[in-house]
């Protein structure tokens, strides 16, 4: 296998021991970026001759961090100093921001190399880009984190960032078959990315392990990097949360989360039903009004001021915001704590939940990134949720689960991601 695929843990480690240097691993993405880029349109800016000699600086200085030579490809909602922030609006045309966002500055203070801005849908809401999913060029990779989850699935870098508002990050990582990581609602700072929707809009991020996912977390919040291993359980209690959703679960769907469930009480989890209240199925809708009232709010200079150059399905978002009134939004909020709530109390009789990651494989077409209804509801509840890719589906797609842990509880759900994803692959 060449450097470019290896996780990230390991290319750093290589690079710690000096058994490769940056340039050497740099060199090696850069080749699958001159092979594919082409075709999978990962980027919305990318200098190779920048990438490589901010791999040199590394090379010539002391390891500055757990991810010291590692690349990172960071959605085009973020800014990174010196590279253009466009958001996929011609409204944002050539705008290059004078320094990093918070999470890019983090990553840059641990030795990581911003190879480059990756393709994001229009302010990371519904209108697509133009990547198109490596394991299929006829099929989407998902949005809005569209370019972060197709290049480190197409081994142009180890790792990327992106963001979820509804399932922007987890679901690309289930269409294009890699890890991905939404942490807790507010845990890793926002500053510096251009917002959406405040109560929902979430730094999360790619990587190939859940050691990878792990080692960025503790990057963005201060922490140790966790041993995995040490910190996992031997046994877990998993519910199985198919949400009043599941009926739009595909039947490829339906099987990788029953042959998860068996296999996992086979490796002796203990593994029982986890069932939401059926009221909740209205929270979807509710998600989406609260999305849209606080687009509404957050871009109100580019609807004042360039309406024209917004996407038509930006306006109708816009437009169905300003239906909602204030006591439509009071009584939103308030279903919005209760669900959180009884959710919370849910992780008193589990350590995680077991549900679907997507409705199934990537759908055919770049016109639409795919529907986030098994990711919705936990953006809303601010929960930390783990993309594991899983297999393939009948289409030859990949298809994985999504794992949900308790609010804040986020190393712990990383290491059960690890534990889970071992018995499943075994």
């Amino acid at each position: 296998m060449t450097p470019n695929f290896w996780t990230a843990m390991d290319a750093a480690a290589a690079i710690r021991r000096g058994d490769l240097s940056a340039v050497d691993l740099m060199t090696s993405c850069l080749a699958a970026i001159a092979e594919r880029e082409e075709e999978v349109c990962a980027f919305a800016h990318f200098d190779p001759e920048q990438a490589l000699a901010e791999a040199r600086d590394r090379d010539l200085e002391g390891p500055r961090g757990p991810l010291h030579g590692v690349p990172i490809g960071v959605k085009d909602i973020i800014d990174a100093a010196g590279m253009p922030t466009e958001c996929n609006s011609p409204i944002y045309h050539g705008y290059v921001p004078a320094r990093d966002a918070a999470c890019v500055g983090m990553v840059r203070a641990a030795g990581a190399v911003v190879i480059g801005k990756t393709v994001t849908t229009e302010f990371a809401h519904f209108t697509p880009g133009r990547t198109r999913n490596p394991h299929n060029l006829a099929h989407t990779p998902g949005g809005s984190s569209s370019g972060s989850g197709a290049g480190v699935a197409a081994g142009m870098f180890h790792l990327a960032f992106g963001t979820q508002t509804g399932g922007s990050v987890i679901r690309p990582a289930a269409f294009c078959g890699i890890w991905g990581f939404k942490p807790t609602f507010n845990t890793v700072s926002r500053e510096g990315v251009k917002p959406l929707a405040d109560s929902f809009d979430t730094v999360g991020w790619y990587g190939r392990s859940a050691a990878d996912l792990a080692l960025v977390h503790a990057v963005l919040t201060g922490a140790n990097p966790p041993d995995l291993a040490e910190l996992g359980k031997d046994s877990y209690r998993i519910g199985v949360c198919r949400t009043p959703m599941w009926h739009m679960a595909d039947p490829a769907v339906r099987e990788a989360i029953e042959r998860a469930a068996t296999a996992l009480a086979g490796a002796g989890h203990r593994v029982e039903e986890a069932t939401l209240p059926a009221h909740f199925e209205g929270l979807w809708e509710d998600h989406l009004d609260i999305m849209a009232l606080e687009a509404g709010r957050g871009l109100v200079r580019e609807r004042t001021h360039h309406w024209d150059l917004l996407s038509e399905r930006m306006r109708e978002a816009m437009e169905r915001g300003f239906t909602v009134g204030p006591e439509k939004e009071l009584a939103i909020r308030h279903r919005f704590d209760a669900a959180r709530a009884h959710v919370d109390g849910m992780f008193d009789t589990f350590d995680v939940l077991l549900t679907p990651s997507a409705p199934g494989e990537a759908p055919e077409g770049i016109e639409t990134t795919g529907n986030a209804v098994f990711n919705r509801l936990w953006t809303m509840l601010g929960t930390p949720c783990a993309a594991v890719p899983t297999g393939r589906g009948p289409k030859g797609l990949p298809v994985g689960v999504q794992l949900v842990g308790r609010r804040y509880a986020d190393r712990s759900l990383l290491a059960a991601a690890d534990r889970i994803a071992a018995a499943l692959s075994g």
